[in-house]
């Protein structure tokens, strides 16, 4: 329909412009929504009343499709939370640092299937295992001047690492690593997963769950110390 006045000096855009105004006009008159029929880009033109069912199908599928996605959320996360609470159980049953380091490698390799781990302490604490996945530095934060910027403000990092930073990590392992989360552990520890899957670990992730592995394996190695 072009802007042609129709019956006298009324043009479409009148109409169009006072239907938009009063969106409630066919309740009132309902015998036209049966008579109004709306262009279709698939096929024929159709009814309104076709045309709303159409839109209200559509509507109800992506809502469906969002639950679906929102539900699948709420499983993952169900798990994760079992999963950290394993890891709390067992760190809680730790009788010394040795056997706590051990569990939560152990923890994260077998319930979280993370494909590498390594563990940064500061200084030379004593108890310490030697293992592929445990590393020392002496010389503390400054030490490690490739993490500076992570150790200023201790949140959770995820998504992919810098070469220095992966070779400092992971050695000889680096070139495998494709994605990498960092967590700091107490005042004077650092836990890093690596993966070789890319998006395994990335920036738009949420953070909570990292947050919550590092307080509980930062609480354990803390409580450990102690006891020694």
């Amino acid at each position: 329909m072009t802007d042609t006045a129709i019956d006298g000096d009324i043009k479409p855009a009148t109409v169009a412009s006072y239907l938009r105004r009063h969106p409630d006009f066919l309740a009132d008159y309902p015998d036209l929504a049966s008579e109004l029929v709306l262009p279709s880009a698939n096929g024929p033109a159709a009814s309104l009343a076709v045309h709303q069912l159409r839109g209200l199908r559509e509507k109800n599928a992506t809502l469906e499709a969002r639950l679906r996605e929102l539900t699948a959320v709420a499983g993952d996360n169900e798990k994760l939370m079992r999963r950290v609470h394993g890891l709390m159980l067992a760190l809680l049953g730790s009788r010394d640092i040795e056997e706590t380091v051990r569990n939560v490698v152990r923890r994260l390799t077998e319930d979280f299937q993370s494909e590498r781990i390594r563990l940064i302490f500061f200084g030379d604490l004593a108890g310490l295992p030697d293992e592929p996945w445990l590393l020392r530095e002496p010389h503390g934060a400054s030490g490690l001047p490739e993490f500076a910027s992570f150790l200023e403000h201790n949140d959770p990092v995820a998504g992919r690492l810098a070469p220095e930073k992966l070779h400092r990590l992971f050695g000889d392992d680096a070139p495998a690593v494709r994605s990498a989360a960092l967590m700091r552990i107490g005042p004077d520890a650092i836990l890093a997963i690596g993966s070789a899957d890319a998006d395994r670990f990335h920036p738009g992730m949420g953070t909570l769950f990292l947050d919550m592995i590092s307080t509980t394996v930062g609480s354990a190695i803390e409580r450990a110390r102690k006891v020694a």
